[in-house]
Formats: structure tokens, C-alpha cells, sequence
């Protein structure tokens, strides 16, 4: 099944929708919260639509999608984001809006994806962040993902030049994988000892 359904103690996990297009407004035209996402804040509702059909409807049309729309129990009402790529990297990323940073939201959310990953026989998560949002590193750590390496990249749409950490959890019990695509594609990458 495609994006299934997840529960957790306080959120419910789910596909956005297109009713959802004023939680998508709200959560991607935020400045602040979109400093380190490589697209530019969305300025309309029109703009959320596109945006929502291009990031997530085109997702879900496919035989399997981790792209959830976080939400608070009480509303159902969409404040977040966990996606994860189906592609070889099984990048996971995570946004929220910033009136519930610091609440364990999206450390519980991505919990709830990481099992059902596990379920599916997803064999590895990856996830970078940049050197200047160490806080997105926090939450990778607290999921029990390992730091692996850091490299420098030139950040589409946004054109600017980032140094991302690359963080690294298997699933599958193969304790040694390290994914090197990001190393291998970058000409500038080095391991830090201080993480």
C-alpha cells in the first residue's frame, strides 16, 4: 500500500490531499522554516497547489511513496512533513511549522515512518542537513542515525553553495553500508572528528 496510515500517541500520519492546501501555504511560505530546504517559500495559494500536485500528488500516483502530511490528533490538520525518497539514497526529510519547534513533533513522527520502513524491507535511511542547522542533526541523531560524511554542493533552485552532512541508519542489520553517492558526486568532502 501506498503512504499507509500512521498513529502515533499525539499525530496522525497521512497522505495530504488537496483540501490540505492552506496547511501546505502555511507550512512551505514560512521563511524562516524553509532557510535550509532548497526551494524558495511558496508567496500563494496558487503556488501551493502547484506545489503540492508536483511534491506530492505525482508521489502518490506511484506503486509506493513515504510522503506524509504530520498532523496533531486533535484536528487533523496538517503542521508538517515527513517524506522519504524512493530512490537509492531513501533520503528522509522533515518540516515543521515553527509554532511547534521544540515539542518532540517530528522526532515522533519520524519514528513512526522509520518502522514502517523497516516493515517494508526499506534497507537504509539517509539524511543531510546543513552545517548551519545543527538542530536538524539533533533529530537524525535522535532516530539513531550515524554520521558518516560531509561534502559541499550547489543547491538547486536556490544556487547557493551548502556543505551538508550526511547521516546514515540501516535497517537491514548490514551495519557497515555507508551510501557514497554524495561523496562520490562531490569534489569537495571530508569527514569531521567533532560530531
Amino acid at each position: 500500500m501506498n503512504t499507509p496510515t500512521l498513529e502515533t500517541q499525539k499525530l496522525i500520519l497521512r497522505k495530504f490531499t488537496e483540501n490540505d492546501l492552506k496547511a501546505l501555504y502555511e507550512i512551505y511560505s514560512d521563511k524562516e522554516v524553509n532557510t535550509f530546504l532548497p526551494w524558495f517559500p511558496l508567496n500563494t495559494t496558487e503556488e501551493a497547489k502547484i506545489f503540492y500536485e508536483k511534491q506530492f500528488l505525482s508521489k502518490y500516483n506511484q506503486k509506493i511513496a513515504y510522503n506524509y502530511a504530520v498532523c496533531l490528533k486533535k484536528d487533523n490538520f496538517p503542521i508538517g512533513y515527513v517524506n522519504v525518497s524512493t530512490e537509492d539514497s531513501y533520503d528522509f526529510g522533515y518540516g515543521l511549522r515553527k509554532e511547534f519547534w521544540h515539542q518532540g513533533i517530528i522526532t515522533e513522527a519520524s519514528k513512526a515512518v522509520v518502522e514502517q520502513l523497516k516493515k517494508d524491507g526499506i534497507p537504509y535511511i539517509t539524511a543531510t542537513h546543513d552545517i548551519n542547522n545543527p538542530r536538524s542533526g539533533e533529530v537524525m541523531k535522535r532516530l539513531g542515525m550515524k554520521y558518516q560524511y560531509s561534502y559541499e554542493e550547489q543547491w538547486q533552485p536556490k544556487d547557493i553553495l551548502v556543505t551538508f552532512r550526511m547521516y546514515q541508519l540501516n535497517l537491514d542489520g548490514q551495519k557497515d553500508r555507508v551510501y557514497k553517492k554524495y561523496w562520490d558526486n562531490s569534489n569537495v568532502h571530508f569527514v569531521e572528528t567533532d560530531i
